[in-house]
């Protein structure tokens, strides 16, 4: 099955063909504070204004197949916001999460969450308790959201871990391999991204998935994410599939 999809002038863009998407996207959620201040609003407004836009890309995704979905939502440079900017998006964080237990089931959407949950108060710790039991007796499309997450952090904590392993006698560093090592992650068990999508302008990691985009294909749009669109979804992945992965190699 393959969709057409236009630009805003109504020029074509070329087409996405949904019998060849990639299993697994990843999108950066940036621009949410800019999109408001362009407005006269506070940065607030941003973030509420980016949920929807998440709970509408991550709904369409599942619908036309996707596999995985992962967003970078919080970071743990975000801490250093304002306290009202934090409050705003834990709180959208909360209602999220309870809306997501009335809905995964019928839904059959997966949940997960990556990063350092630790600082996290209680209430949300347990509500993502909540919908990781709700999500094992689930076969839909895993949505990743990293909360609290940094890639080297991450990285960090994985060694830490291994390290670990090795001192109690439960592995020895020589055994390690790359598969290995990503056992240890907080993505253990996903397969790594093919298509990395940053709205906002900016064209740079910020610090995510950094060891699972070795091998990504990037997509940059100036385009605010509370203003992403399904059609801006087309595009990124009518792009990634123009794209010729060699992954190191030379085709012949």
């Amino acid at each position: 099955m393959k969709l057409l999809f236009k630009r805003k002038s109504g020029g074509s863009a070329g087409q996405v063909d949904l019998d060849r998407l990639p299993r697994h996207i990843a999108i950066i959620l940036d621009g949410n504070g800019r999109w408001a201040q362009r407005r006269g609003l506070p940065r607030t407004a941003g973030h509420k204004a980016g949920a929807e836009t998440f709970r509408t890309i991550a709904t369409y995704c599942r619908d036309i197949g996707l596999e995985y979905l992962t967003v970078y939502a919080f970071s743990t440079e975000n801490w250093k916001r304002s306290r009202d900017e934090v409050s705003t998006i834990m709180a959208l964080l909360k209602k999220y999460l309870l809306e997501a237990i009335e809905t995964m089931e019928r839904d059959n959407v997966r949940l997960r969450f990556m990063g350092d949950l630790a600082p996290l108060d209680q209430e949300l710790r347990d509500l993502i308790a909540q919908c990781n039991a709700i999500s094992e007796r689930l076969t839909g499309c895993l949505c990743s959201i990293c909360i609290n997450y940094g890639g080297r952090a991450e990285i960090v904590h994985a060694a830490a871990r291994f390290a670990e392993d090795c001192r109690i006698g439960l592995m020895r560093p020589e055994e390690l391999t790359e598969a290995g090592f990503e056992a240890y992650l907080y993505s253990a068990g996903i397969p790594s991204p093919e298509l990395l999508i940053r709205p906002g302008g900016e064209q740079r990691l910020s610090n995510f998935l950094l060891w699972q985009c070795a091998y990504a294909e990037f997509y940059f749009t100036p385009v605010l994410w509370p203003d992403f669109t399904k059609e801006e979804l087309h595009r990124a992945i009518a792009a990634y599939q123009h794209r010729d992965r060699r992954f190191g190699g030379v085709k012949k």
